[in-house]
């Protein structure tokens, strides 16, 4: 079994009609939280069944529909994916133990707004963040995921870049 999944983190409300094009083949969507308006979330719905998470700016519907943590098993890839999980190394505090005694194959985080794909040979898994795919924040080039599962492994990976992010 062959899936695409979009992952996308750092949205703040924004939405970007390139979403829906580079989104369009996917299977699932997963947002890694902050996500900001609800709205948002309806739209990516729109494209494919979408697994989000809550982040720090989330509040309200957002909050009360998107769980702080993600944890299931895909096609037998178990993932595991939060806002603030930082990555390996740095995991933000707890999140190491909870990684390490759940055979975790595949961690998402966002928060950062920083691109990173990086493979935790302690912990025999692959974090992934995303980056921020908004138009806000401190990231140089805004940027989302598409991961290829097939037969429960992750097989391709492809970064679309979005743009430069806007200034303040």
């Amino acid at each position: 079994m062959r899936k695409i999944i979009g992952i996308i983190s750092d949205t703040h409300s924004c939405w970007d009609d390139r979403y829906r094009i580079h989104l369009s083949d996917c299977d699932e969507i997963w947002h890694a939280g902050d996500i900001g308006d609800p709205v948002l979330l309806a739209s990516l719905e729109d494209i494919a069944p979408v697994r989000a998470v809550c982040g720090n700016i989330d509040h309200g519907e957002v909050r009360r529909r998107c769980p702080e943590v993600q944890d299931f098993i895909i096609d037998g890839l178990h993932v595991w994916m939060t806002h603030i999980g930082g990555y390996p190394g740095r995991y933000a505090p707890g999140v190491e133990n909870i990684l390490r005694t759940s055979g975790v194959d595949l961690m998402i985080s966002g928060h950062s707004h920083i691109l990173k794909v990086i493979n935790d040979p302690k912990l025999g898994l692959l974090h992934i963040n995303p980056g921020a795919a908004g138009w806000h924040g401190w990231q140089r080039e805004r940027t989302l995921v598409k991961l290829t599962i097939e037969n429960g492994k992750p097989c391709e990976l492809d970064v679309v870049t979005l743009g430069k992010p806007i200034r303040n």
